[in-house]
């Protein structure tokens, strides 16, 4: 009975890891009123990281297609000492997006503030709709987060960036949709 139970919740983590990856897998990328960037480490030298790199070029590759006309970055104060979302902003207008059409959310310390502060703004903007940028892994978790917070038009796309570290990020985001799932908002 033991076993069972065990390889029950072996299988019940797998079939839940390959439902994240597969669903981050297929993007949904329709106009929407904003992009929605999540953030991710910034290095020793102020530059964004790899993964961090690979969501803004997916958002900058998506403004340019007009999928939006506006892009919100969200991150917090890292351990490195930059605000993510101030390094994402800079990043985004070096290369040419003006700079009052990204908002940086400098409060978005994790998924659900990043949601939860999306929310205020479309609200404050009359905005209704949005497109989520993060890395596969994470888009369940996203999207999920953002429909608890009440917003009811959510696409998304993944970014191109696949490295060793994702072994570790999927169990994870396993853990952290449960968590969502059942988190109260």
């Amino acid at each position: 009975m033991k076993f069972k139970i065990i390889g029950a919740g072996i299988l019940f983590v797998v079939l839940s890891a390959v439902t994240i990856v597969v669903d981050g897998l297929i993007d949904d990328v329709q106009k929407s009123d904003v992009i929605v960037i999540l953030g991710n480490k910034v290095e020793l030298d102020g530059t964004p990281s790899p993964t961090l790199q690979s969501r803004l070029e997916k958002g900058l590759e998506l403004y340019e297609k007009q999928m939006a006309p506006l892009i919100i970055v969200s991150g917090g104060l890292g351990k490195e000492g930059y605000q993510e979302a101030e390094v994402m902003q800079e990043y985004l207008v070096s290369r040419g997006v003006p700079k009052d059409v990204v908002i940086a959310d400098n409060e978005g310390f994790d998924t659900f503030l990043t949601a939860q502060n999306t929310k205020n703004i479309l609200r404050e903007r009359s905005l209704t709709s949005v497109l989520v940028v993060s890395n596969y892994f994470h888009i369940s978790r996203t999207v999920l987060a953002f429909k608890k917070s009440g917003i009811d038009t959510i696409r998304s796309a993944h970014a191109h960036y696949f490295w060793i570290g994702d072994m570790r990020s999927i169990p994870r985001e396993v853990v952290g949709y449960i968590y969502y799932f059942f988190r109260k908002y």
